[in-house]
């Protein structure tokens, strides 16, 4: 078993474009030992977002924190502290922080995606 404190996993900015206001924190993954799923921690500043993308995995989110929008199949949901979304491969997807904190989330996804090193999510 490997416990890794969380806070001393260090932020990456999401630098991809269409992203503005993006960090990530990988919290487990392939370097960990993790062979099947990678861990990831989002935080979207107030006004921030990640990019409508496609990638063919898919991811499972959690929100912890905040409040924003979800798009998928053609249209946004509502998001809140507490909700799980399912996104599967290749749908076009996006998170956006409406709220006035931070939007937080976890998302899983297959180890393969962070099994080298990265400055940005693909």
């Amino acid at each position: 078993m490997l416990l890794k404190p969380s806070q001393h996993v260090p932020a990456q900015l999401i630098t991809i474009p269409g992203a503005t206001g993006v960090t990530m924190h990988l919290l487990c993954s392939a370097a960990d030992g993790a062979p099947t799923c990678a861990l990831r921690k989002f935080t979207l500043a107030p006004g921030g977002c990640t990019p409508r993308h496609t990638h063919p995995y898919e991811h499972e989110v959690y929100i912890l924190a905040g409040a924003g929008v979800a798009f998928g199949h053609d249209r946004e949901q509502t998001v809140t502290a507490g909700d799980t979304l399912f996104v599967p491969p290749n749908e076009l997807h996006q998170f956006r922080n409406t709220g006035s904190g931070p939007l937080v989330f976890l998302c899983i996804v297959p180890a393969a995606v962070h099994a080298q090193p990265v400055d940005c999510v693909k």
